[in-house]
C-alpha cells in the first residue's frame, strides 16, 4: 500500500448563521465526521443531492475552507499546521481545482493568455518567455485554438471556458485535481467532451482526482471509488465496480434509481418527505426520516462504519444494509 497523497480525518465544518429569532445564531452542520483517503493516480467520486456537503468537502480539501475540527493531511503533513508560505508552495502548487461554473470562476476582464499565465506569475515559475510557452502548451493540451489566447471568457463557448478553467488548474503541474461538478453548467452536447478530456488528462499525468457530481452514473464512469454523501455525512464508500449490484446503503440505491440506465432495469424509488435541515439534523442516521428501511434503532445514534470489503475497501453507515448480490431491478419504497 502506498502512502496517500491527501487524507481527511474526522473533519467537521460548522457555520454560524443568523437564527430565526432576532439576535440569535444557528449552527449549520455542513460537514460531519468526514474521513477520506486519496492515493496517487486514483479518482474518488463524490455523489449526493444538492446541499449534501459535496462542495464544502471540495473546499476543505483544497484549503479554501478551514475545518472546525479534524485534520487535512497532505503527504502526511497537517495542512493547517503548515506556515502560510509552506501551505502556498508545498500544497497550493500541487492541488488544482476546477469549479462548477466557468462563467464565474474566470476573470471576465482578463484574456485567456493572462488567465493561464497568472498562476505561473504568482508562483514565480520561469521567465516571461517560458511562461508564454507554457500558456501555449496548456491551450494545446486542453484542445483550445491559439486564436483563443486573446479572447475574453465572454467571447468563448461554455465548453471552451471550462477548458480554460481546466488548463488553469493544470498550469503548475499539480498531482491532485479537484473537479467540483465541472459539467453541470454546460450543455449536454459538450459534457461528454469535458469528461473525456478529464479522463485523458488523468491517464496522461497520473493525476489523483476528486470528481464531484450529483449524477451517480457519471461518477460511476469517472471513478475508481465512489463516496456517497447525505446531509453532510459520508454514508457509503464503495469501489465503482460494486455499483449498482453491490451497493449497501439505501440512499445510494435511491440515487441510482433517479438516473435510469439503458443497460440495467431500474425502477425509480420515491423518497417521502423533504431533506432535513442541516441546522437541526435528525438524531441517529440522517437518512432515517426518508428511508423505507428505517426502524426505531435508526433514531438512537449514528450507525457505525461497517466494512463489507477490505481490498478494495467498501464501507457503509447503516443498521439495515442492502443485501449484496441482489437483482439489479430496484423495487419502490414501501
Amino acid at each position: 500500500m502506498t502512502s496517500p497523497i491527501l487524507e481527511l480525518r474526522d473533519v467537521h465544518v460548522q457555520h454560524r448563521i443568523n437564527g430565526a429569532q432576532l439576535f440569535t445564531k444557528d449552527t449549520v452542520y455542513a460537514l460531519t465526521g468526514a474521513d477520506l483517503v486519496l492515493s496517487a493516480g486514483e479518482t474518488v467520486g463524490v455523489v449526493g443531492e444538492s446541499g449534501c456537503g459535496k462542495s464544502t468537502l471540495a473546499k476543505t480539501i483544497v484549503g479554501l475552507q478551514r475545518p472546525t475540527s479534524g485534520e487535512v493531511l497532505f503527504h502526511g503533513s497537517s495542512l493547517w499546521a503548515m506556515s502560510t508560505r509552506d501551505r502556498r508552495t508545498q500544497f497550493g502548487r500541487n492541488v488544482g481545482m476546477v469549479f462548477q461554473d466557468p462563467s464565474t470562476a474566470l476573470n471576465r476582464r482578463m484574456p485567456v493568455k493572462n488567465i493561464l499565465r497568472d498562476p505561473l506569475t504568482v508562483h514565480g515559475v520561469g521567465d516571461a518567455r517560458a511562461r508564454t510557452a507554457r500558456v501555449a502548451e496548456l491551450m494545446d493540451l486542453v484542445g483550445l485554438p491559439s486564436s483563443a489566447a486573446d479572447a475574453l471568457p465572454a467571447q468563448l463557448s461554455g465548453g471552451q471556458r471550462q477548458r480554460v478553467a481546466i488548463a488553469r488548474a493544470l498550469a503548475l503541474r499539480p498531482s491532485v485535481l479537484i473537479a467540483d461538478e465541472p459539467t453541470s453548467a454546460l450543455d449536454v452536447s459538450v459534457r461528454a467532451q469535458i469528461l473525456n478530456l478529464l479522463l485523458e488528462l488523468k491517464a496522461e499525468f497520473d493525476l489523483a482526482m476528486v470528481f464531484i457530481s450529483h449524477d451517480i452514473q457519471t461518477v460511476r464512469r469517472m471513478s475508481d471509488r465512489i463516496v456517497t454523501m447525505y446531509l453532510g455525512r459520508i454514508v457509503e464508500e464503495s469501489p465503482a465496480t460494486a455499483v449498482p449490484a453491490q451497493v449497501r446503503h439505501p440512499y445510494t440505491e435511491a440515487l441510482l434509481s433517479a438516473t435510469p440506465s439503458l443497460v440495467e432495469q431500474i425502477e425509480p424509488i420515491t423518497l417521502e418527505g423533504p431533506v432535513p435541515s442541516a441546522v437541526r439534523p435528525p438524531s441517529g442516521c440522517p437518512f432515517r426520516t426518508r428511508c423505507w428501511k428505517a426502524t426505531e434503532q435508526c433514531a438512537t445514534e449514528m450507525p457505525p462504519v461497517t466494512r463489507f470489503g477490505e481490498l478494495p475497501l467498501h464501507t457503509a453507515r447503516c443498521y439495515h444494509p442492502l443485501d449484496a448480490g441482489r437483482p439489479v431491478v430496484v423495487g419502490g419504497a414501501a
